[in-house]
């Protein structure tokens, strides 16, 4: 699936992974929804989305957190850089 594909999808396939659910959601403005998803997972796919959910919602030491957590750089780039960043990262998987 290519970046396009996966915005352009109507509905959240459950048969995606956790991390890009999560990502699908906060795409269509639900921080909440995407944010629950992660609450309980613990890969470091999810780890790394929810460090870009708390730097979407300014938490940037909690973000710290996470980031530490997936074993990824913190993102220096624009949020929606990130998101695609992380989607496409993803994708490949």
């Amino acid at each position: 699936m290519t970046l396009d594909e996966f915005t352009q999808l109507e509905k959240c396939p459950n048969s995606l992974p956790l991390a890009l659910q999560a990502l699908w959601y906060d795409f269509k403005g639900d921080w909440n929804n995407s944010h629950e998803i992660l609450q309980n997972a613990s890969d470091a796919d999810c780890d790394w989305v929810h460090a870009y959910l708390h730097r979407k919602e300014g938490d940037v030491s909690n973000a710290g957190y996470w980031y530490r957590r997936s074993g990824k750089p913190e993102f220096q780039g624009d949020l929606n850089q990130e998101w695609q960043h992380i989607v496409r990262e993803l994708l490949k998987t």
